[in-house]
């Protein structure tokens, strides 16, 4: 059984019932631990030793967030700015994160088709989150796709709770499946 750590960034948590829906259906599960890094961390001062340890500890690590701004929110960029140090995460001895799985889990208030070449947006969810793909690359971690709960504007409460059950019987496979087959960015 592998341990999954949740990386969790939302400024409004509060305010947001598609992301108070996906973490609740994965919150009591065994071997799966959720940071609010925004509960951890209001004033930005990130503990990197005890990131570090988090991340150490896990083989799957889950960007989780809304989509702001074709970006994440601040303070996950801030945590990885700081915690993917060179020679811990990459580079020279940075050899701590090798082989771990990690993808973004993702709600936008658009829905999916407007993250296309066609759609308003004018590109897709994959060229958005290259940033991320290329962090994992450079950290040799193995890059799952994305998780998206797209439409949060509009999704009603029954739709919303069928996403959540997909959302944790994801995390389940990927928590107890004997291998991770999703197909997944390497280096060679």
């Amino acid at each position: 059984m592998r341990k999954i750590l949740v990386l969790f960034a939302h400024p409004k948590y509060e305010h947001s019932d598609a992301n108070q829906t996906l973490i609740n259906s994965i919150r009591n599960l065994e071997n799966v631990q959720i940071r609010d890094l925004y509960e951890l961390y209001p004033d930005f001062n990130i503990n990197i030793q005890e990131e570090q340890e988090a991340l150490f500890e896990h083989e799957v690590i889950i960007w989780q967030h809304p989509l702001y701004w074709y970006s994440c929110p601040p303070l996950l960029k801030q945590w990885i700015d700081l915690v993917l140090e060179y020679g811990w995460a990459y580079g020279p001895g940075g050899i701590f994160l090798k082989n771990k799985y990690v993808f973004n889990a993702i709600t936008s208030g658009g829905a999916k088709d407007v993250y296309s070449s066609e759609g308003r947006n004018r590109y897709s969810m994959e060229e958005f989150l290259r940033p991320f793909e290329q962090t994992a690359y450079l950290c040799n971690m193995r890059y799952l796709p994305y998780f998206q709960l797209g439409g949060t504007h509009r999704i009603s409460d029954s739709e919303l709770q069928g996403v959540a059950g997909v959302y944790r019987n994801l995390i389940l496979d990927l928590r107890d499946s004997e291998e991770i087959t999703y197909p997944y960015i390497q280096k060679s």
